[in-house]
């Protein structure tokens, strides 16, 4: 009786297909954008030269397939509607994965096209300044985790995709300071360690606060229905483990490869490099 009273549309079956063609919209747009960008636009810029690299082509396409999963049915069904574990790994994809990829995968030709040399490229390039765009990446980050704009969003609507825009915005902002088309924004290895270390910080909060929570932090999550048996609590300490090796463990794994591939690299070829002199002036 108590599931049978539960409202059809959203209880009813976790696992029923929804269409979401503005999800298809968007993805055939930036296929189409992004074919026209390359076989039209690009050779008129770049009359010679490599237009787009194989690896940015490959790159282009795990982006897009990445993109269907986490905003289609079935994850995003699940994410809005009854774990917010789900809703936290949709999220980790959008902010931490996708941004950078889509970065990557922009020819600097194209970018430099886009951005232009006037208004919009001051904008841009203000926005995306280390300092800048940690904070609003930080602050959107904390925003979004508030119970009560986590409820009503969840229900769907306009708010549920202005926060979804607002959030992968602010992590392009985030990523371009790493891996942007324009070099020159780029900062230096060393700068970029310390940069991803103050990141890692924050996503340690809203995830020991949902780690430990003794009660449903999100009442739109409380549902009598529950997916794969999970409880509110467990859900929520999932979405927590899901925001901690997200958030701080993916951010570490990035400063730790930077560590090794630019720093340690020079360190050994210069102790090698010492060996072999010691080695010959002996001789």
């Amino acid at each position: 009786m108590l599931i049978s009273s539960i409202e059809p549309t959203l209880n009813a079956d976790p696992w029923r297909y929804q269409q979401h063609l503005e999800i298809w919209v968007l993805i055939i747009g930036l296929i189409v954008a992004f074919v026209y960008a390359i076989r039209i636009v690009g050779p008129k810029v770049v009359p010679s030269g490599e237009v787009i690299s194989r690896k940015q082509i490959r790159i282009f396409s795990l982006m897009i397939v990445l993109l269907l999963i986490s905003t289609d049915w079935p994850l995003h069904d699940i994410a809005e509607e009854y774990l917010y574990s789900m809703h936290m790994l949709q999220h980790t994809i959008l902010t931490y994965i996708i941004p950078p990829l889509a970065l990557l995968a922009i020819p600097e030709w194209l970018f430099r096209l886009l951005v232009g040399r006037g208004r919009t490229y001051r904008v841009i390039r203000f926005l995306t300044r280390p300092v800048i765009a940690a904070v609003t990446y930080n602050a959107v980050l904390l925003i979004t985790h508030i119970p009560a704009l986590v409820n009503r969003s969840a229900a769907g609507g306009p708010l549920h995709y202005s926060l979804h825009v607002l959030l992968v915005a602010s992590a392009l902002m985030l990523w371009t300071p790493i891996c942007g088309p324009a070099k020159e924004w780029r900062m230096s290895y060393g700068a970029m360690m310390v940069y991803l270390f103050c990141t890692s910080l924050v996503p340690s909060i809203p995830a020991g606060w949902l780690t430990f929570a003794e009660g449903s932090v999100y009442n739109h999550y409380d549902t009598p229905v529950r997916v794969w048996g999970m409880s509110v609590l467990s859900d929520q300490q999932l979405a927590g483990g899901i925001m901690k090796l997200g958030g701080a463990v993916f951010l570490w794994a990035l400063i730790i490869t930077i560590f090794f591939t630019r720093f340690m690299k020079g360190f050994f070829g210069e102790q090698s490099y010492i060996s072999k002199e010691s080695s010959d002036s002996s001789q």
